[in-house]
C-alpha cells in the first residue's frame, strides 16, 4: 500500500526482543540441577527478565514519544546484545538473575516502541493486520531462542546459550539500523504539557484500563504454562532432556501461521470477538495438557498457545483504536501490565505447583482466562473500531 513501510524489519525487530527474553525456559531443570536450587528459585530468570520489562516499558515509551522510534528500537537491540553476552559470565544464580533483568530493562525499547511505530506508520484500517505480523515474528523468535537455548544448553553447557543468542542479537541490531525505514508520520508530544497529565490521562481511559488488564492476563497465561509444563515434562513418566525440551517449542510454529490471519479478522470482526475467540481456545489447550501423553500435551499446547497470541494481537491492536496521543506510552503502560502478569505467571504457579503438582498449575491458568473473558465481554466493544 502506498506511504506504508514493508513489514519486514518490524518482524525482525519483533523476533530479535523474543529471542532473549525465554532463553532459560527449557534449561529451568538443568539450572536448578547446575546451581542446586529448588526449582521456584531457577524460575526467577524468567521472572527477573520480565520485571524489568515491566519497569521500563514506559520509560522506553516516553523517550520514544520525546526522540523518535527508530533511534530507540535499533539502540535497546544493541544493549540487548550487550547485556546478553554479560549473562554468559554468571559465576552465580544471583548474578545470573541480576543480567537477566538487565536484558528485560533494555528489551521494550524494541518490541514496545516497534508497536508504536506500526500504529503511526500503517493506516488505521491495515495496523491490525501489520501488528499480526509483528506478532508472528516474535513468535518465531520465542521458538528460535528456546530451542537453540535446549540443545545448546545440553551439549554445551547453559553459558553458551547467552554467547551464541548475544552474538546474533547484535547482528540483529545492525540490521535494523540498516533496514528499518525512519518514520514519516511520527510527531513529539506538544510542549507545555504537564509531565504526568499523559500517564494519567492513559490509566483514566476505560479502554485503555480493560486493555492492561486483559494484557496481564495473556502473558500471565502464556508464561505459567510454558515455565511450569518444562518441569511437567522433564520429570517421571516424561523425563525429556533440554533439547527435546527446547524442541517442545516447536508448536510457537502454529501461533506464528494463525496470527497473520486473525489480525485480519481483528480489521473485520472486532477485538471482542477476537480475545474471547482466543480465550476458549488458550483454555481448552490448558485442559488438554492434563492428558497424561506426550503428543496430547504438545497439541495442547499448540492451541494453548495460539490462542494466546490472537489475544495479544487484539489487545496491542486496541490500544491504537483507543488512544489518539502519546501511543508510544499506552503501549508502555500496556507493556507493563503486560510483563507484570508474565512476571507473576512464572512465579506464583510455583506454590501450587509444590502441593498439588501440574493440574494446580493448569486449575490457575484457566481460572485467568476466565477473567480475561470477562473483561473482553463487559468492557471491549463488541464490533470492529473504524476511524
Amino acid at each position: 500500500m502506498k506511504n506504508q513501510p514493508p513489514a519486514s524489519p518490524v518482524v525482525l525487530a519483533g523476533f530479535c526482543a523474543f529471542l532473549n527474553l525465554y532463553v532459560t525456559q527449557p534449561v529451568l531443570p538443568l539450572l536448578s540441577h547446575d546451581f542446586h536450587v529448588r526449582t521456584i528459585e531457577s524460575s526467577l530468570t524468567i521472572t527477573a527478565a520480565t520485571f524489568g520489562v515491566a519497569i521500563a516499558a514506559p520509560i522506553a515509551g516516553r523517550i520514544a514519544d520525546r526522540f523518535g522510534r527508530k533511534h530507540v528500537i535499533v539502540g535497546s537491540a544493541a544493549v540487548l546484545a550487550i547485556t546478553t553476552l554479560l549473562a554468559a559470565s554468571s559465576g552465580t544464580l544471583y548474578w545470573l538473575i541480576v543480567w537477566r533483568f538487565l536484558q528485560g530493562l533494555a528489551t521494550p525499547g524494541v518490541f514496545a516502541v516497534t508497536v508504536a511505530y506500526i500504529n503511526d506508520e500503517w493506516p488505521v484500517a491495515r495496523a491490525a493486520s501489520a501488528i499480526g505480523a509483528y506478532v508472528s515474528g516474535t513468535v518465531v523468535g520465542g521458538f528460535t531462542g528456546r530451542i537453540l537455548a535446549g540443545f545448546i544448553g545440553e551439549y554445551f553447557g547453559w553459558r553458551w546459550i547467552f554467547v551464541i543468542v548475544g552474538a546474533l542479537t547484535g547482528a540483529i541490531a545492525a540490521a535494523l539500523g540498516v533496514r528499518l525505514p525512519a518514520e514519516k508520520h511520527f510527531s513529539r508530544p506538544l510542549h507545555g504539557v504537564r509531565k504526568n497529565e499523559p500517564i494519567l490521562d492513559h490509566l483514566r481511559n476505560r479502554r485503555l484500563q480493560a486493555a492492561y488488564v486483559g494484557g496481564f492476563c495473556v502473558l500471565f497465561s502464556l508464561v505459567a504454562l510454558f515455565t511450569w509444563v518444562t518441569f511437567h515434562l522433564a520429570a517421571p513418566p516424561f523425563s525429556l532432556k533440554p533439547g527435546l525440551l527446547g524442541s517442545i517449542f516447536c508448536v510457537y510454529l502454529v501461533g506464528a501461521a494463525v496470527t497473520p490471519a486473525a489480525g485480519g479478522s481483528i480489521d473485520r470482526y472486532g477485538h471482542r470477538a477476537a480475545m474471547l475467540t482466543a480465550s476458549a481456545m488458550a483454555s481448552a489447550g490448558a485442559l488438554i495438557c492434563l492428558v497424561p501423553n506426550l503428543w496430547v500435551i504438545i497439541a495442547g499446547l499448540a492451541l494453548s498457545s495460539s490462542g494466546v497470541f490472537i489475544a495479544q494481537a487484539a489487545a496491542a491492536s486496541f490500544i491504537g483504536t483507543a488512544t489518539d496521543h502519546n501511543r508510544a506510552l499506552a503501549v508502555g503502560l500496556y507493556v507493563t501490565f503486560y510483563y507484570a502478569g508474565g512476571s507473576f505467571g512464572a512465579t506464583a504457579p510455583g506454590w501450587l505447583w509444590e502441593s498439588y503438582g501440574w493440574p494446580g498449575c493448569v486449575v490457575l491458568i484457566i481460572g485467568v482466562q476466565a477473567v480475561l473473558a470477562a473483561i473482553a465481554w463487559f468492557a471491549w466493544p463488541p464490533l470492529a473500531i473504524k476511524r
